[in-house]
């Protein structure tokens, strides 16, 4: 499976989103999935691709989340978590979506 982390520059979440999806990858038992990153430098280019706000996590090329809204600018995402809204999912919610993937 490859992860794709999409971002623009001055996200304060895209990195922790890499270590976030390794340590989930880990804890669903897939420790060779192959983590990228693609910086979103234009509105065109957000609006091109599935961005959903910085960071989107994509599984194989689609949005780990279902709840996933497109946008054409450059936003911040917000994730649902047990704890409220956050700029990133949980580990355990990463780990589900990649054991669902899987």
């Amino acid at each position: 499976m490859k992860v794709e982390i999409l971002y623009f520059d001055g996200c304060p979440n895209w990195q922790q989103a890499g270590d976030r999806v390794r340590a989930a990858s880990v804890a669903a038992g897939l420790p060779d999935v192959e983590i990228g990153y693609r910086r979103i430098g234009t509105d065109a280019e957000a609006a091109a691709s599935p961005f959903a706000g910085s960071p989107t996590i994509l599984l194989d090329g689609t949005d780990a989340f279902d709840d996933a809204m497109p946008v054409s600018d450059f936003a911040c995402r917000v994730y649902p978590t047990e704890a409220g809204l956050a700029g990133l999912p949980t580990i355990e919610q990463l780990a589900e979506a990649l054991r669902g993937r899987s």
